[in-house]
């Protein structure tokens, strides 16, 4: 019972972390309000302590962020950037992990060099979410953030990939060798990729079958979405590949194979709002624990830095930070080396990091703020060696990671603003262009299907119908769709009466479900006919105010 309290008093402080991050009249990042919000649970006061196995939070919480990570990537982005997200997926998490790694283990000698590396590997890893949770959607530009978001989502995977090998060794599960290593570390990743890959393959192929079964019930048919990153992550880990790159890889085919598009109507509604929920909770939750954890970290930190003759409380706080410059210095040093390798041996075809200006190479360097992966990683990490023996430095390891997150989310809400003052973020009469000419095409294609019905259904012997009622109707909805079809000079005309056509019918279909609430309050319908009609508003609702945003 204490257990089922725990998880509601969490979800509960998720829930009013969110509303907390809008009442508060500057804007404070949502991450550290969770942070706050877990830290003063924990406080002697409350006294809430939650005690979890490392590996069970790994396996609960990585595998659906991941996904949803992955889903909701572009893949026409992320390919388009394919060459920048590799040299900081693979070349800057391998330099970082080696480099940190050491100067980790140099500043606190206590630290063994493959615990060290093992920090430096959770360390590695970008939070785009918590990036936008400081600088808020459009602020960055577009370019710039897919980049990140690339970045974060595949460096998320290789960053915990080598956090699992650091782990091993550390273990005596696995011998290291440069060859060795190397050649596990692609099995394991390759072998991942297509694990969740065949694994979401499955999935959509019996979509098909299943909604025969289920009666198109969207419920059912998100259950079984809602399981399948657990079931990539942990086919991928029984067969002895990365359960981490199978659950991003999961994500990324769901989108790429069109699941979604090809869904019944019911769950592509309801499948977004889902997800985007269960990624607000879990990412909420990741960040409530570390507040929770924080007082007992530092407690436990200060209590065995005492008992270290190598180490001292303050070398802790000066750890953090020094740290922290490193990853930053290190970041950006990264970025300038590629922008100047670009220009000598890419001229035909520059990589983005060409074009940006040192200003644009401080906002990249500073948006690679650590977040939900980075402590779940380091909280993941053994409390006890096989021999029971405690992991070597493991309250270090914490210690400096929660230390390097809440630096990197501070550092960012002081930089970020300031980086991006008076900077000219894309160009918004191109982006609605973009949707005009869309809005056309797709009204052109309309029209002439339109037509062939018109042709099809005066022609046809089963339908009843008169020729003039055919007529009036197909004009009326090819009307509608010639105006999306004007030249310039007629489009501002024609978008003034869609919105005022578009606030009639608001009002109207607000009078609607009034009218229908009434109904049901003097019995004069039942209550699975409130619902039927009320579902049929919401949608046309959904449909009315997303035309007007």
């Amino acid at each position: 019972m204490e257990i089922f309290f725990t998880i509601l008093i969490l979800i509960l402080v998720v829930s009013i972390s969110g509303v907390l991050t809008k009442m508060i009249p500057f804007r404070v990042p949502l991450p550290i309000v969770q942070i706050a919000m877990g830290a003063l649970l924990a406080w002697p006061h409350f006294g809430l302590h939650v005690h979890f196995d490392p590996e069970l939070f790994l396996v609960l919480l990585i595998p659906p962020l991941l996904f949803v990570d992955g889903w909701k990537t572009p893949t026409r982005e992320f390919f388009q950037h394919g060459r920048e997200i590799v040299v900081l997926v693979l070349v800057l998490v391998l330099v970082t992990v080696v480099g940190i790694g050491y100067l980790i283990h140099w500043l606190l000698p206590s630290i063994p060099l493959i615990a060290a590396f093992a920090l430096a590997a959770v360390l590695s890893p970008t939070d785009a979410v918590a990036l936008s949770s400081i600088v808020g959607k459009g602020r960055i530009p577009k370019n710039m953030m897919s980049v990140l978001e690339g970045e974060a989502l595949m460096n998320d995977a290789s960053g915990l990939v080598a956090l699992k090998f650091a782990v091993a060794i550390a273990m005596g599960t696995m011998v290291f060798t440069v060859t060795g290593a190397t050649i596990e570390f692609f099995k394991v990743a390759i072998g991942g990729l297509l694990s969740g890959i065949a694994v979401t393959w499955l999935y959509s192929k019996s979509l098909r079958l299943m909604s025969r079964w289920s009666g198109d019930d969207p419920a059912t048919q998100i259950m079984f979405m809602m399981l399948l990153p657990f079931a990539s992550y942990m086919i991928a880990e029984h067969i002895g590949v990365s359960g981490i790159l199978a659950a991003v890889a999961a994500g990324m085919t769901i989108s790429k194979a069109g699941v979604i598009r090809n869904a019944p109507l019911d769950m592509r509604l309801r499948a977004d709002n889902v997800w985007g929920m269960l990624a607000f909770v879990f990412n909420g939750l990741v960040f409530i624990m570390l507040g929770l954890q924080l007082p007992g970290i530092w407690e436990t930190s200060v209590h065995e830095a005492e008992l270290d003759p190598q180490v001292e409380t303050w070398m802790l706080f000066a750890a953090v930070g020094i740290i922290y410059c490193a990853l930053l210095l290190l970041r950006f040093s990264w970025l300038w080396l590629m922008k100047n390798t670009s220009k000598v041996l890419m001229k035909k075809k520059p990589i983005e990091f060409t074009s940006y200006t040192t200003r644009e190479l401080w906002l990249a360097s500073f948006a690679g703020v650590r977040g939900a992966i980075t402590l779940a990683g380091a909280l993941s990490v053994p409390l006890f060696l096989p021999s029971g023996e405690s992991f070597p430095a493991r309250y270090l390891l914490v210690f400096i990671a929660a230390g390097v997150i809440l630096f990197s989310l501070f550092m960012g809400v002081i930089a970020l603003p300031l980086l991006l003052r008076g900077m000219t973020i894309g160009d918004k009469q191109a982006d609605l262009n973009e949707i005009r000419m869309a809005k056309a095409a797709m009204a052109g294609v309309a029209i002439v299907s339109m037509n062939k019905m018109e042709e099809r259904l005066s022609t046809s012997t089963e339908e009843q119908l008169d020729a003039e009622v055919i007529s009036e109707v197909a004009s009326r909805v090819t009307g509608y769709l010639r105006r999306r079809t004007a030249g310039t000079d007629e489009i501002e005309h024609n978008l003034m009466i869609e919105e005022l056509e578009r606030r009639f019918r608001l009002t109207a279909l607000r009078a609607e479900r009034g009218e229908l609430y009434h109904l049901r309050a003097t019995r004069k319908i039942s209550n699975e006919t409130l619902q039927t009609l009320l579902h049929d508003l919401d949608l046309l609702e959904a449909l009315l105010v997303g035309k007007g945003q």
